[in-house]
């Protein structure tokens, strides 16, 4: 797997806030979007975050990339600042559709102003983001140009409570038997709900910063004044559980042509790191890294080393895959 030269990557800054945001209506679908400049005239390359995450997710890594393209960081829909979308259809399929829309609309609308060849974008999905980002891939690969997938949320049917950040959570997902769990978990203290997430996450929690767990906990503030977050949150949840129970991820998987770099922490307690080659190999034109010692949001924790391996699979799109499984 190639590395990018890092003097063609930008400066890591401790402590970036997070990138503006705006909302941009294309394709019949609306959705907050945090923006990265870029070079003018450079490419563009689309952020998905994955199950209760959001734009922020990707602040480091964006500003790292932004020498290379300018980044678009979206809210899934029901997500962040995102209103959710008239279907209100939260399974990883339904989001697809939605981010699908968006992608056409916003090239339908290049091209219409600008008269100018198609310009595919460089897609990066983190966990439910990468299922999404995948599916994508898969149903309109002239929409993107290449495909990188962190710690996708591939099917991982492990009955194992550790992978949950409050065991509670199980009996929470149940419809009318968790709802005094339900209640629980939304009364507990923001910061002690945000430093078990960041623990779950890491496998290194000294490695997020102060800022980044302040910025978490007012995010979930602000979605407990949403009336929309809880069912947006629950019923993803159990559309990503209906996803695994089938073999819809791994058609997907098989049908996507583009180059692709699969990069998952290899101390991921959350989708499990056996599930890497799989995944790599699924894909027609794969690289696969597996960063040690890191958990399942490896582009916050490792950000410099996920960058460089971004950019070099953008510097060898087309290549013949290369394997690269570093610990």
């Amino acid at each position: 797997m190639t590395q990018a030269d890092p003097s063609t990557l930008g400066v890591p800054a401790e402590d970036l806030p997070p990138w503006p945001g705006r909302t941009i209506t294309a394709g019949g679908v609306a959705l907050h979007v945090r923006e990265t400049p870029g070079p003018a005239d450079g490419p563009e390359v689309v952020f998905v975050h994955g199950l209760s995450g959001s734009a922020t997710n990707w602040t480091d890594l964006a500003a790292l990339l932004a020498p290379r393209a300018t980044g678009l960081a979206v809210d899934l829909p029901g997500f962040g600042h995102s209103r959710p979308t008239d279907a209100q259809d939260y399974t990883p399929d339904g989001m697809a559709d939605a981010l699908l829309c968006w992608l056409a609309g916003r090239e339908e609308q290049r091209r219409r102003n600008d008269h100018g060849p198609s310009r595919p974008v460089h897609l990066v999905g983190n966990s439910l983001g990468g299922l999404i980002a995948m599916t994508v891939a898969a149903r309109r690969p002239e929409l993107v140009s290449t495909l990188t997938l962190v710690s996708p949320a591939m099917p991982d049917r492990r009955p194992d409570p550790r992978r949950l950040s409050d065991p509670r959570m199980a009996l929470a997902m149940v419809p009318v038997l968790g709802r005094s769990a339900r209640r629980r978990l939304a009364a507990e203290p923001l910061r002690t709900r945000a430093e078990r997430i960041v623990r779950l996450c890491f496998a290194d929690p000294e490695r997020g910063s102060a800022r980044r767990l302040e910025e978490l906990i007012a995010e979930h503030a602000y979605r407990a004044t949403l009336p929309w977050a809880a069912t947006a949150d629950g019923a993803a949840t159990r559309g990503l559980l209906g996803c695994w129970a089938g073999r819809s991820a791994w058609t997907w998987a098989a049908r996507v042509r583009v180059p692709s770099l699969v990069l998952w922490g290899g101390a991921d307690r959350i989708v499990t790191p056996r599930l890497a080659g799989r995944t790599a190999a699924a894909l027609s034109d794969s690289r696969l890294l597996v960063l040690p010692g890191t958990g399942h949001i490896a582009q916050v924790e490792r950000p410099v080393e996920v960058a460089g391996a971004v950019a070099g699979l953008w510097d060898e799109a087309g290549a013949p895959g290369e394997d690269v499984r570093d610990g």
